[in-house]
């Protein structure tokens, strides 16, 4: 039985796994407090994060973390590389859909505004100064990948830290570093994150990763209703409102979580014109239709549909 931790936070399943039994406290440690700077870096829904402070700067440059600008260039690397279907500036689309408060507190009487995504070429970023400034009105939301860098800086630190082989998990965006299991890193993937010991409630497959990051992006999680319309938390940031959905869930295998979470997310986004980006990145991946049929390209292992 490998070593394993598991908690709740950012409202999401949180696992560390670890090929050393000893090296589990320490594992737990630094990836609870990398979860906090992040949080006091880059958290929509606390008044103290140096993302809420530039919602007041007014346009004015800005001076910021060395952490907060190392998660800004990997938002805007992410925007880069999708020609903007991943794009850190959708703060104020997911505001338009009630997502400014936990998913657990959106109130479902609430009207629903499409608030397309003023883009990222908005945002100027000095990374050698640490400062920032964004256009006049534009609000960050950087969910796509500050997760994904989490889950990869975490797992790096706790093997440079102990010398143990590990695996972090973060609703569902999965890194590793180190010497893996001799089996290797057996991961479910399955339209919902949970209990990875129960049985899955609807299509669900298996694989084994040694090295990199595995991320898995759904319209069925981080739901709410509101003025009787169903949304999700992935937004089309040229339009403001989540897509139509070509796909309930996309998995996508690369050597880094965020890479392989840029593609995932990119996938949900575009629907049925993911096509020419699959075939660019070349990548492991798995989609999974409105209706449960599953599509697998890039060398993903292929799986019989539900």
């Amino acid at each position: 039985m490998i070593p394993a931790a598991d908690w709740t936070a950012w409202t999401c399943r949180v696992r560390v796994a670890v090929t050393d039994h000893a090296a589990l406290d320490e594992a737990v440690q630094l990836l609870t407090d990398l979860m906090a700077d992040v949080d006091v870096a880059a958290s929509r829904f606390r008044d103290d994060s140096e993302l809420a402070a530039l919602d007041r700067a007014a346009g004015a440059w800005t001076s910021i973390s060395p952490l907060f600008t190392e998660l800004l260039a990997v938002s805007l690397r992410a925007a880069r590389l999708t020609d903007g279907d991943v794009d850190p500036t959708v703060g104020a689309s997911l505001s338009g859909l009630g997502y400014d408060r936990d998913v657990e507190e959106i109130r479902a009487d609430g009207i629903v505004l499409a608030v397309p995504a003023p883009g990222w070429r908005s945002i100027e970023l000095d990374e050698e100064n640490c400062r920032v400034r964004l256009a006049p009105g534009v609000r960050l939301d950087l969910g796509a990948t500050a997760k994904a860098w989490t889950a990869d800086t975490a797992a790096g630190a706790i093997t440079a830290a102990t010398g143990s082989g590990c695996l972090v998990s973060i609703g569902g965006d999965v890194a590793v570093a180190g010497p893996p299991p001799a089996a290797g890193w057996r991961i479910r993937v399955e339209d919902v994150t949970g209990n990875p010991d129960a049985a899955p409630a609807g299509p669900a497959a298996v694989v084994t990763i040694a090295d990199g990051g595995l991320a898995t992006s759904s319209v069925t999680a981080r739901r709410w209703q509101r003025a009787g319309v169903w949304l999700h938390h992935l937004v089309d940031p040229h339009t403001g409102m989540p897509p139509v959905p070509a796909w309930r869930t996309v998995s996508a295998a690369a050597g880094s979580c965020v890479d392989a979470n840029v593609l995932s997310t990119a996938a949900v986004v575009r629907c049925n014109r993911v096509w020419p980006l699959l075939r660019e990145a070349g990548l492991p991946a798995r989609l999974v239709t409105a209706d449960g049929q599953v599509l697998t390209v890039g060398g993903w292992p292929e799986e019989r549909a539900a």
